[in-house]
């Protein structure tokens, strides 16, 4: 992940322009949380071929990609969910995806698909807070811990916490407002479609 979101700013309007180091950029940071999402739904060899796909597809409609609209990892999960749905569709002699579909042998659903690029684009917008703040969310949300308690464990002041929350709270509320307006098929579909 980029350490300030300026950074990330900068390779959304670089990645848009064409410059091929913003695609290499893209690639060394957002490859990963791509394939992580094709890999739950297909096997190995498809979520390869799918993640490379993404980051074709990506580049050649660049110009589609519009960064107030959200930051150019969720549109990339956007085309990528959108690429995992039609690799589903596709008739196979055995399914595939046993990872999300519980283990079954039964194909992952769009469902499926769906509430894993939430929890990523969650996961992602996480990563992008504060150290503070992010770790405040996660004893408060994770481990469900009090203001007091985790007060102490972060030798904060309790106020102070409270308040890492609230504006924990607001960022990750903004960035997860961003990021599915991306994802959409609305907003990925001319992007993704083709």
């Amino acid at each position: 992940m980029f350490a300030s979101d300026s950074l990330a700013r900068d390779l959304d309007g670089q990645f848009r322009a064409g410059d091929e180091d913003a695609l290499r950029a893209a690639w060394e940071h957002w490859s990963g949380l791509v394939h992580r999402l094709c890999r739950r739904s297909l096997s190995a060899a498809d979520a390869d071929d799918v993640t490379q796909q993404v980051f074709i597809e990506a580049w050649r409609k660049r110009d589609r990609y519009d960064p107030s609209r959200g930051p150019l990892p969720a549109w990339l999960l956007g085309i990528a969910r959108l690429r995992v749905l039609d690799q589903l569709r596709r008739p196979r002699a055995e399914p595939v995806g046993t990872d999300i579909a519980g283990g079954s042998g039964e194909r992952a659903t769009a469902d499926d698909v769906d509430a894993l690029a939430d929890r990523l684009l969650v996961a992602d917008a996480l990563a992008r807070l504060p150290d503070t703040q992010r770790r405040v969310l996660e004893l408060a949300y994770h481990q469900d811990l009090g203001h007091r308690d985790i007060a102490g464990q972060l030798g904060l002041p309790v106020g102070t916490v409270k308040s890492h929350l609230a504006r924990g709270l607001a960022r990750l509320r903004v960035g997860l407002e961003l990021s599915r307006g991306a994802s959409e098929p609305a907003s990925a579909g001319p992007a993704g479609t083709g």
